[in-house]
């Protein structure tokens, strides 16, 4: 046998299994299901069911999220008050969300601005399997109420320390009742800003910076709190009491966004679609990610030590900025997006405490600020989505909800009052207004 008998027989050997190879690939893939072959009409119906009912569950526990947040980052004389405020505002805009906004959200005209039909939900079908709907009436409504929620959790966090109660409760009521259903109709209910091609996934326009732009205008009527500022300019730092606590909250938030964001596909009924939420999944991972290395990175450049509170809201804003469009980006993309909400962060909060805006858990750039970012930027990877739809959505969706929450604010100031008298403010909120103290073996400070 010479040296080119081996090879000879190998390529010959080869010849005759390349055939049967090629058939067994044919016939695999032949046998492949289609990705956008759904399963039969009750399977689809349970699944999609499954995928809200899931998904509206981990938006809820966002709310623990952001209570432990903004319990850890207020002074510890303020930290019931927080809590009390996150569990109340949460029960509020369930209630609301079925007396007013459900319907306000998705009962306005194909291209319109305002919905013709206000009143109680009604949520006809419960209790029937309707397959028709492909999902559960009811998980439907769920789902869409915990996001109507977390607008007003953003709003809570901005204004602490220095709000009564209850004229809080009743702007949320407004808030989550009228003000976001309206913002929600233009685009997921099929409004003006869908007609014009406007795109925003799971909400970093309609439901982030519509919170905060709610949180600027009640920051700018309120006032900052007292002492923050010094008639020489300087800004007087007020540590949070808790800081392990706010990094839970944070991480409770990471964890609640993949319902956030994935469940958003609204569908699991396809293999298409389970893939989709997969990917969702990553690229809002991969986001968060990005912007805690950006903060933490940025941070050690510009203050020569590393801020954990900016590292905590790098994370959220590299959340909020992957919202508007968590599928259609590659990772190294979604990498881009997450990292740029980061620096915003870290430019954000100083600049805003030059301009005298004080922002208790730095929610403005966070939710308004990166929110503005994530969705301008959708077209970079979804080339489908106008550029001009993004930015006149982003405006409307401004001056809207940062102008009728002015309105309830200022009406709030000049009849019932905001804020506490300066004793009350200084003894501390959990004192004068809840009555229980979060921490009483401590001095108030």
């Amino acid at each position: 046998m010479n040296k080119f008998t081996i090879p000879a027989i190998g390529f010959a050997a080869l010849a005759f299994v390349e055939p049967a190879f090629a058939q067994e690939a044919a016939e695999a893939a032949a046998e492949a299901p289609d990705p956008a072959a759904a399963v039969s009409g009750g399977t689809t119906y349970i699944f999609n069911t499954l995928l809200f009912l899931m998904g509206g569950f981990l938006v809820m526990w966002m709310a623990a999220g952001f209570a432990m947040l903004e319990a850890g980052l207020v002074r510890s004389k303020n930290v019931s008050m927080q809590c009390l405020k996150n569990i109340g505002l949460y029960s509020i805009a369930g209630i609301m969300f079925w007396v007013l906004g459900y319907n306000i959200a998705y009962g306005v005209g194909e291209g319109g601005w305002l919905s013709s039909t206000w009143g109680p939900y009604a949520m006809q079908g419960v209790g029937e399997a309707d397959t028709g709907t492909g999902y559960s009436v009811a998980s439907d409504w769920f789902f869409q109420m915990v996001f109507c929620a977390t607008t007003a959790s953003i709003v809570s966090g901005t204004v602490a320390e220095r709000v009564k109660i209850w004229p809080f409760f009743i702007f949320t009521v407004v808030l989550t009742g009228v003000i976001y259903p309206i913002v929600v109709s233009w685009e997921w209910g099929a409004g003006a800003l869908d007609a014009m091609g406007f795109s925003d996934f799971a909400g970093s326009t309609l439901v982030h910076s519509t919170g905060g732009w709610a949180a600027l205008a009640g920051a700018l009527i309120i006032g900052a709190r007292l002492g923050r500022y010094g008639s020489d300019g300087k800004v007087n730092v007020f540590p949070g009491s808790n800081i392990p606590l706010a990094t839970l909250g944070t991480f409770i938030l990471w964890l609640g966004w993949f319902g956030f964001n994935g469940a958003s596909q609204l569908a699991m009924g396809t293999i298409g679609d389970v893939s989709d939420v997969s990917k969702i999944f990553v690229n809002t991972n991969m986001a968060a990610a990005a912007g805690v290395v950006v903060a933490i990175i940025g941070t050690q450049i510009l203050y020569k030590k590393i801020d954990v509170t900016m590292a905590l809201n790098g994370a959220l804003a590299g959340l909020v900025s992957i919202t508007a469009e968590p599928l259609t980006p590659s990772v190294p993309e979604a990498l881009f997006i997450g990292g740029i909400g980061g620096l915003i962060v870290v430019l954000a909060v100083p600049l805003l405490d030059k301009l005298k805006i004080d922002d208790v858990v730095g929610a403005i750039p966070v939710h308004l600020l990166a929110g503005i970012w994530g969705t301008l930027i959708v077209p970079l990877t979804n080339t489908e989505v106008p550029f001009m739809a993004q930015l006149t959505g982003v405006a409307a969706v401004g001056v809207f909800a940062f102008g009728a929450s002015a309105i309830v604010w200022m009406a709030l100031k000049y009849t019932i009052g905001v804020r506490p008298d300066e004793e009350h403010e200084m003894s501390g909120m959990d004192h004068t207004e809840v009555g229980v103290e979060a921490y009483p073996e401590f001095a108030r400070t």
